[in-house]
């Protein structure tokens, strides 16, 4: 077997292993809170997000364009490769590490900072201008867009049924969110799945195995199921942080906040094919759910940790892409 086919095929694998891990991290993403409500038992929302994962990662392939073209060109044969491994293998590791910590941290940005650590030690071309306006800003205003619209919709939740009897309202919106469990798990699918194809397909035209960015549909079908697996398997250490240690979350709060981060999802990758985080879009989105109460309901303690981890991202697996970098070259130069 050639060498780069073997590095595809090692890629390949590894993308997989992201992938699932990614679905293990983010699965609170789409179910934490109607678990934390009780909307749905744990396994039935996992078995639920999985399902929802399949179809949104089928749904389209702009956002693996955009991580696949749009923020490193590596160069051709096996130096290039070996930029693509060591920034998955970095992601992986962040993925690990603070689903460890139980910390709700962006494992596409993971993704994104492993592969442009290892492209900046290799001397490999950064897109910026994709980062910046693809990546940075999106970063910095989907929280901000998530928080009002999590706090827009549970006041217009507030406001529709104020002459309502609290019993009546909180048992139809436990059936109401299995309706936006369901939306977030595709919207998940959708961001969260694009981004292992785009990383695949990057590696078959570096290595000369396709001569332009597509992405074939073996490897939707792939990427999909193994998200899938991952995100059944779940990540309860994060479930009860995003459930229960930012604010405490009854079947309206949580129906609200599932439905402005959905909204803040399905608007960036459709429109935009920007790869948001959906860590971040709901987690802010709580927090304004969470708000309508009053700032003291926000335990901010918690809320702080966590923006200080998405700070770290970035930078802390970009550090980890470089390093993996020179750890596959100094093994290479053994060899």
């Amino acid at each position: 077997m050639p060498l780069s086919l073997t590095v595809v095929v090692v890629i390949t694998i590894t993308a997989l292993c992201f992938d699932f891990t990614n679905g293990f991290h983010d699965a609170a993403n789409a179910i934490a809170t109607s678990v934390s409500t009780r909307a749905l038992a744990p396994r039935t929302a996992l078995a639920l997000a999985a399902v929802m994962n399949v179809a949104g990662a089928s749904l389209g392939t702009g956002v693996a364009s955009t991580i696949g073209d749009g923020i490193i060109e590596p160069g051709a044969g096996p130096g290039g490769l070996a930029v693509i491994l060591a920034g998955v293998l970095a992601a992986i590791a962040w993925n690990l590490l603070t689903w460890r910590l139980g910390l709700p941290t962006s494992s596409s940005h993971a993704l994104i900072g492993g592969l442009v650590g290892a492209a900046l030690v290799s001397v490999t071309a950064v897109h910026w201008g994709g980062i910046l306006t693809l990546v940075v800003l999106p970063m910095v205003l989907s929280p901000v867009v998530g928080i009002v619209l999590g706090y827009l919709a549970h006041t217009l939740i507030l406001w529709l049924f104020r002459r309502a009897r609290p019993r009546r309202v909180t048992r139809g919106f436990h059936i109401a969110q299995t309706m936006s469990a369901a939306v977030m798990g595709l919207g998940h699918g959708l961001q969260d799945g694009q981004k292992s194809m785009g990383v695949i397909v990057l590696a078959l035209v570096t290595a000369g195995y396709q001569e332009r960015f597509h992405v074939p549909e073996w490897v939707v079908l792939m990427v999909a199921l193994v998200i899938a697996s991952g995100t059944y398997v779940g990540g309860r250490r994060i479930i009860r942080t995003l459930g229960h240690r930012i604010v405490h979350l009854d079947p309206p709060r949580g129906f609200a906040a599932e439905a402005g981060a959905a909204a803040v999802l399905y608007v960036t990758a459709f429109a935009w094919h920007s790869p948001i985080s959906t860590t971040h879009t709901i987690t802010s989105s709580i927090l304004g759910a969470g708000a309508t109460r009053g700032l003291s309901a926000v335990h901010w303690n918690t809320a702080t940790s966590i923006v200080g981890a998405w700070f770290l991202t970035l930078p802390g697996a970009a550090t980890a892409g470089a390093a993996a970098y020179l750890a596959l070259r100094a093994a290479a130069a053994l060899l």
